[in-house]
């Protein structure tokens, strides 16, 4: 269900930004949808090579940097696929990729994807779950 949710929320986005930037020219919105599914298979696929390689050089200290450059370049590789989808160049890439891990984080944040199991515990067992450890 989150794939499906990232998929149509990452579409949006594209979709977005072809009618705000000049640069960027989507065809519809199933273009958009199938260039966010492109762009999810070679980020995931290609793009976790690439980003290690990227991480190693920088010694893991930009990965964020690293990850948002490599999904641009993804989004590249897909306007190289894709006929109904051009990007003029890296920046337009780029700032689609800000944007969309943006709006990603705040979908995220909204629908409470938290992954800490600790903080889901009702309160009376986390206090014994501490006395246990101590």
């Amino acid at each position: 269900m989150d794939f499906i949710i990232n998929l149509l929320v990452t579409a949006a986005v594209i979709l977005l930004l072809s009618y705000a930037m000049s640069s960027v020219h989507v065809k519809s919105f199933g273009t958009a949808l199938w260039v966010a599914f492109l762009t999810a298979i070679l980020t995931a696929t290609i793009g976790w090579l690439l980003g290690g390689l990227l991480n190693l050089v920088t010694f893991f200290l930009l990965e964020a940097i690293v990850g948002l450059v490599v999904t641009a370049l993804m989004l590249k590789l897909v306007d190289a696929l894709v006929s109904n989808f051009k990007l003029d160049g890296f920046l337009p890439a780029f700032i689609i990729a800000l944007a969309v891990a943006i709006a990603l984080a705040i979908v995220g944040w909204l629908r409470g994807n938290d992954k800490d199991e600790y903080s889901q515990v009702p309160q009376q067992t986390q206090t014994e779950l501490v006395n246990r450890q101590v």
